[in-house]
């Protein structure tokens, strides 16, 4: 499909990055791995590559949810290999990022420390780590760490996600 657009996001553990942007109407594929981008970020990071259609879901919506299933407003030390960050590919891609990130700063309490970074390089996770939340929704690292997330998202962005992407999903009602 010619009409997907690309864009990386970072912040927290991949798995969890991975499993939020599966269940979105609109994306069409999620790669998990590690990006690197330049200067003082040339270290790879944990990190997703999404393909979207904007015609189904837009970059301001990706980034909302981005920005509220990781935290983009702390200082972690860590950040190395979570690094908080958006990857865009073009300048203008850049220059809404940076837009959209400004004007959501209202709703934050806190600073957003996620940066706006150009993408470099990507290094996909090993197989046997692709779909993980997919393929272990009951291990305790899911229900510990990602079901909040997933829980955040059918109570925050409910029309965005594709309910029959995850059958077993458990969590709508509050049960984990």
């Amino acid at each position: 499909m010619s009409n997907l657009i690309k864009i990386g996001l970072g912040g927290g553990c991949h798995w969890c990055t991975e499993a939020v942007f599966q269940l979105l109407k609109g994306v069409a594929r999620v790669q998990q791995g590690w990006i690197a981008s330049e200067g003082e970020n040339t270290a790879f990071s944990e990190a997703i590559i999404v393909r979207y259609d904007p015609k189904i879901i837009d970059l301001k919506t990706l980034v909302v949810i981005h920005l509220r299933t990781h935290k983009s407003t702390v200082k972690l030390s860590m950040r190395d290999k979570y690094r908080s960050a958006i990857y865009t590919n073009s300048k203008s891609q850049s220059a809404e990022v940076i837009a959209i990130i400004k004007e959501l700063q209202a709703q934050f309490e806190q600073l957003i420390i996620t940066k706006t970074l150009p993408f470099i390089e990507f290094k996909e996770s090993d197989e046997m780590f692709q779909n993980y939340y997919q393929n272990n929704p009951t291990k305790p690292f899911c229900r510990t760490y990602i079901d909040p997330k997933l829980r955040l998202l059918l109570t925050k962005f409910r029309k965005n996600i594709a309910l029959e992407a995850v059958p077993h999903l458990t969590i709508s009602s509050g049960n984990n």
